[in-house]
């Protein structure tokens, strides 16, 4: 009889604002890299990036964002002050650990990059199309899958994408024409059972455009250019 090994509880799902907060990076190989190139996409207030050993050509493209203060040495508990979120990416494993155990005294999130049981999230694989943002977790299970599956996503996102952009073009324009409520939401929900997002998929703009003037009030048709501008 085979022992199956104890399974985590499961993860809950967020997506977080950085938007004005202070950072920490420890470490900046290949994954404290990507952990740095994640975190500037979401606009932070700051980020203090660590490392004892001198920064590769790689990480130094990384540092020269203005918004990124760099120091050559170890976390120390005096750089967790008022900070939001750490990543622990050394190679160093008792190092992470250490640097997620003082996360924890201070009840500072923090992903362990060798641990990861030890922080408090894990990362997910990300994918982005625009606005639009699909996350991607195995739990720890399979980092590999977690890749595979992020490309997959990655074409996955294209058609939606481009779908949401267009609804978010559209709903000003239909609340300005001043139909009711019930109105409205018939012609949102038509759109979105309609065949339009496959059709900007493929980059179909003529069906897109003979759809839409079927589905649109005619004080909308003269706006399908704007609409579809770079959709198709």
């Amino acid at each position: 009889m085979h022992n199956c090994p104890q399974t985590s509880p499961p993860l809950y799902p967020i997506f977080l604002s950085l938007h004005g907060l202070r950072c920490v990076v420890a470490g900046l190989g290949t994954v404290g890299q990507r952990k740095l190139a994640g975190l500037l996409v979401c606009s932070p207030a700051s980020v203090l990036a660590l490392d004892i050993a001198e920064p590769s050509p790689e990480a130094a493209a990384l540092l020269q964002d203005p918004r990124i203060q760099f120091a050559r040495r170890s976390l120390a508990s005096e750089d967790l002050q008022s900070c939001a979120i750490v990543f622990a990416s050394t190679n160093n494993p008792q190092e992470n650990t250490r640097i997620a155990t003082l996360c924890a005294e201070r009840g500072i999130w923090c992903n362990s990059a060798t641990t990861p049981e030890q922080g408090t999230f894990q990362v997910p694989a990300v994918t982005r199309q625009g606005a639009l943002a699909a996350a991607l977790s195995t739990g720890g299970a399979s980092p590999a899958l977690a890749r595979q599956w992020k490309a997959e996503l990655e074409q996955w996102l294209i058609p939606r994408s481009r779908m949401s952009t267009f609804m978010g073009r559209l709903r000003p324009l239909v609340l300005a024409l001043g139909d009711n409520t019930e109105h409205n939401t018939a012609l949102f929900r038509a759109l979105v059972a309609s065949p339009l997002q496959e059709l900007l998929g493929k980059g179909d703009v003529e069906a897109c455009r003979h759809l839409l003037r079927d589905a649109l009030p005619p004080p909308l048709h003269a706006h399908l250019g704007e609409l579809l501008d770079d959709l198709a």
